[in-house]
């Protein structure tokens, strides 16, 4: 067992980088890290990292033995699920990370119904609106709604979001409904500010050619649940995917407008670091949801029934 520890820990540091990162995947102390890896490099007898005050480096023998130890711990995780699958039980923790609005709106159901499946299953989840590195701190698969930059991560797609722009009945009583996008400069809007260009919001016209409006903003905010009721709350009008807004639309605190435009969906995958070996609990949890989103999804249709009854 020592040995296997000792293994997890040196490979958990070489792939996190750092000995506080390694820690934090494997739910241990800083000192403990430290000490296995000490203790391997010892029984070994050669020196595996090179130490400094701000970098790790793998000496030679060190990268030869990281490709082993890393093969390995992959053949093992290869051979539990092998076991598991031929049983058709799934064990072991998973860790997700979730958009924090999307998570808590609509990630639970999901997950209830495959822990439900998978009873001995257990989930660890992060729930954040923030970029996080999955390698480093030990995410098996993360859900992101964006359109996804470059990486070596390996995505698949679960869904497109439409993209909705509303305010409350009262704001439009008060100050007027805009009636094409370039009059969005005369209202206050209320942007969501994680995005590269908040106040810069696009759509496609008729010809096929993308245009932009620069908005007025009257509120900068991180949170599109908190965007949202401000929009409801008659602040401003609002920009959102539709699995944010729905809810508010359904219940006539949120009116769409401009539902004649065609403004951008925005894209959501499930994404994962490359590995040899992709284990069983995280590719069937991963087919799973994209057989539970597949098709049009239900906040998608939801607008588009209420945008038919106002037209």
């Amino acid at each position: 067992m020592d040995k296997f520890e000792d293994l997890q820990a040196f490979v958990a540091v070489v792939e996190t980088g750092s000995f506080t990162a390694a820690a934090d995947r494997l739910d241990t102390a800083k000192s403990a890290v430290s000490r296995r890896v000490s203790a391997l490099e010892e029984r070994l007898g050669v020196q595996l990292l090179r130490r400094t005050t701000r970098v790790l480096n793998l000496t030679d023998t060190g990268q030869s033995f990281y490709e082993h130890s890393s093969r390995i711990l992959a053949d093992l995780d290869e051979a539990e699920a092998a076991v598991q699958q031929e049983h058709g039980e799934l064990r072991g923790t998973l860790r997700v990370a979730l958009p924090l609005s999307f998570g808590v709106r609509h990630m639970c159901k999901p997950i209830a119904a495959f822990c439900k499946r998978h009873p001995r299953l257990k989930f660890d989840l992060d729930m954040n609106d923030r970029r996080i590195d999955l390698v480093e701190e030990g995410i098996d698969v993360a859900v992101r709604i964006a359109h996804l930059k470059d990486s070596s991560l390996i995505a698949r797609k679960l869904f497109d979001s439409r993209i909705v722009v509303a305010a409350s009945p009262h704001y439009l009583n008060t100050h007027g409904t805009p009636h094409s996008p370039e009059e969005l400069s005369d209202h206050d809007c209320l942007v969501y500010s994680n995005l590269a260009e908040p106040d810069r919001w696009s759509w496609t016209d008729e010809r096929g050619k993308k245009k932009v409006v620069e908005v007025r903003t009257a509120m900068r905010a991180s949170s599109g649940d908190f965007l949202s009721n401000a929009a409801a709350h008659g602040l401003g009008i609002v920009i959102q995917p539709a699995f944010l807004a729905a809810e508010a639309i359904r219940r006539g605190n949120l009116v769409p407008i401009l539902t004649d435009i065609e403004w951008p969906t925005s894209p959501a995958y499930a994404v994962y670091p490359p590995t040899r070996h992709l284990s069983y609990r995280v590719r069937a949890f991963i087919d799973f949801l994209v057989e539970r989103f597949a098709g049009t999804p239900q906040w998608d249709r939801d607008c588009e029934e209420l945008n038919a009854r106002q037209t």
